[in-house]
């Protein structure tokens, strides 16, 4: 798959299902509501749960990948952020990795 459809596919799959990624960042990210995330932030979490998930990518890339990408988008303080978020949803939705 080249790099064009595998974004494709990500963007696409993310959104076909945003409201059970939200439930999932939701339940993890205490004290946090989505409202009140950056939206770079959420955007970042939603697609990483989702390539995670449904994709089947390892959780050590994926979560790598996601804080490069809050490293470039978003502000410091985001990183850590993000790195606890995924490193808790991927133990609720991949125990035993």
């Amino acid at each position: 798959m080249g790099s064009d459809n595998f974004m494709e596919s990500l963007a696409r799959g993310t959104a076909a299902v945003v409201s059970e990624l939200d439930g999932y960042i939701s339940v993890r990210a205490e004290n946090w509501r989505l409202e009140r995330m950056p939206i770079v932030d959420r955007n970042i979490l939603r697609m990483a749960i989702y390539e995670m998930k449904y994709l089947g990518t390892p959780p050590a890339v994926v979560i790598d990948e996601a804080l490069e990408l809050a490293r470039r988008y978003s502000d410091l303080e985001s990183v850590p952020f993000v790195n606890g978020v995924l490193d808790a949803v991927r133990k609720l939705i991949l125990p035993e990795v």
